[in-house]
């Protein structure tokens, strides 16, 4: 049976936005994957003080950002599942929905690397996946020595992706439309006008990304 290799990319996505689409189209074409899934969060643990959009108005603008892009999919597992979202959970959930002979790929930023033995059961996590770590701008360099001492045999379980660095962020999407400026060209524009008439955002500076 042929192996199907599935990007996985979780996050808030308040909003989605450009920068998420062009990370895993990166993704995508250099690792031939058959497809890739955006995660949104239910409850994310590392922003437990912060306010973020409800999850329908979250999932709606995914579903319109993705339309027309028929590699890519949105899962509902985070959603659905009860209490904050942790990857490790997020994987199995994935995992036992993909089936055994499903190779997973998990895409997030090469900043997120240098805190990742803090996050919940990384070693399971490695079990389960291939960590594809992304540039974002601003981003310090890894120190995979450290990292792999901390996390022996994690160089083995990790693609750094050279991508094109893309400097999109939700905070400033969230920040501008609180401010009155135009966010054309940052999201898709069927998000954008559903930013539009929702209302969104428009008192919401204190969110994080």
């Amino acid at each position: 049976m042929a192996v199907m290799s599935s990007g996985v990319l979780g996050g808030t996505f308040d909003p989605i936005h450009n920068g998420h689409l062009a990370i895993a189209e990166e993704a995508a074409f250099k690792l031939r994957l058959k497809r890739v899934l955006f995660v949104p969060a239910g409850d994310p643990w590392l922003k437990e003080q912060t306010n973020v959009t409800a999850a329908a108005h979250r999932l709606e603008m995914l579903k319109l950002a993705l339309a027309d892009r028929p590699h890519f999919r949105v899962s509902t597992v985070d959603l659905q599942r009860p209490g904050p979202s942790y990857t490790d959970d997020t994987l199995a959930d994935l995992m036992s929905q993909l089936g055994p002979e499903a190779e997973m790929y998990f895409i997030l930023g090469i900043d997120a690397l240098a805190d990742f033995d803090r996050w919940r059961n990384p070693q399971r996590i490695l079990q389960m996946c291939t960590l594809v770590a992304a540039r974002r701008r601003g981003a310090l360099a890894v120190d995979m020595t450290s990292l792999e001492q901390r996390l022996p045999g994690i160089s083995r379980r990790l693609v750094l992706l050279d991508n094109r660095l893309v400097d999109i962020s939700s905070t400033d999407i969230r920040r501008r439309v609180a401010s009155g400026l135009t966010i054309t060209g940052l999201v898709p524009p069927a998000v954008e006008r559903y930013i539009r008439e929702q209302r969104l955002y428009q008192f919401t500076q204190g969110q994080q990304a």
